[in-house]
């Protein structure tokens, strides 16, 4: 497994912050790739983001989007999801959803890592963003790959990248 920590600003944008830029450069392969929260960004062919301001192929609930592909029929998903229930509830308020505990509690993530396992073709990658390294799992079938770690420095959270390949 590679290990990487580097030191960089913050940004909303996580795909911005120049080392996770020059990681998604060199992890991301030939095939079909979706982000089911893709802001502004256009790594993945296929892209969704609540915000109908966004240029997205959809704007739609995470899990909704997920369950829109069938088994095994995706090579690659880049998860940068909310990483808080703080941070959940802002973003899904804000695009007039209703939150609840339900929604802010931690099946909201095992909801969508059930589904990109689901999706994802055997061998294919995802690279997840967080504030952990779990990524999504060994109990999903992943096996990590690669792990880069970005401090910000001060008060603010790192930021965890890892790169993980379904077995």
């Amino acid at each position: 497994m590679r290990i990487d920590r580097i030191w960089a600003m913050p940004s909303k944008n996580t795909f911005q912050i120049k080392p996770i830029k020059e990681m998604l450069t060199e992890e991301i392969t030939e095939g079909l790739w979706i982000d089911p929260f893709a802001n502004t960004n256009k790594f993945a062919q296929i892209t969704n983001d609540l915000n109908p301001e966004f240029d997205t192929t959809y704007h739609m609930d995470a899990l909704d989007f997920l369950q829109l592909f069938d088994d095994k029929s995706i090579d690659g998903v880049l998860y940068d999801p909310p990483f808080s229930p703080r941070q959940v509830s802002e973003c899904y308020n804000d695009f007039g959803y209703n939150v609840t505990w339900d929604t802010t509690k931690a099946s909201f993530w095992s909801k969508h890592k059930k589904e990109i396992s689901r999706i994802l073709k055997t061998g294919g990658k995802v690279i997840t963003f967080g504030w952990n390294s779990g990524g999504i799992g060994k109990t999903n079938g992943f096996e990590i790959s690669r792990i880069l770690l970005v401090p910000h420095g001060g008060w603010h959270n790192d930021t965890i990248c890892t790169v993980e390949i379904k077995k």
